[in-house]
């Protein structure tokens, strides 16, 4: 068997979950930005447990977006309840899940 073949069948066998989180601003700026800090605090929270992996502003500044690994969305959903800009109705969030079966070599660890 061609060895793409044999790693494209090894990973398929252990697929992961991740999840891209979407948040949309649904308050003005000058609010979202009054709780950046405690937000930041949350996000540093969620990398230190290891259910993020990427975070980041949205271009345009709309809002912004996590790449988390968990569990289940439930699990998931339970940590963003905590995050401040929910907590304080500032944004909306998307929850896009996918089988993240293919990665570049940079990523593999995180999978």
């Amino acid at each position: 068997m061609s060895g793409w073949r044999s790693h494209w069948i090894a990973r398929a066998f252990r697929m992961s979950t991740i999840y891209v989180v979407v948040l949309t601003y649904i308050k003005p700026l000058e609010e979202v930005d009054r709780a950046i800090p405690a937000h930041i605090e949350w996000l540093k929270k969620g990398y230190a447990d290891g259910l993020f992996l990427a975070s980041g502003r949205r271009i345009p500044r709309t809002g912004g977006v996590i790449l988390a690994k968990c569990d289940s969305r439930e699990t998931l959903q339970a940590r963003l309840s905590q995050d401040p800009f929910q907590q304080l109705g500032l944004a909306r969030t998307e929850i896009i899940p996918f089988e993240a079966s293919m990665a570049s070599p940079a990523l593999q660890s995180l999978l």
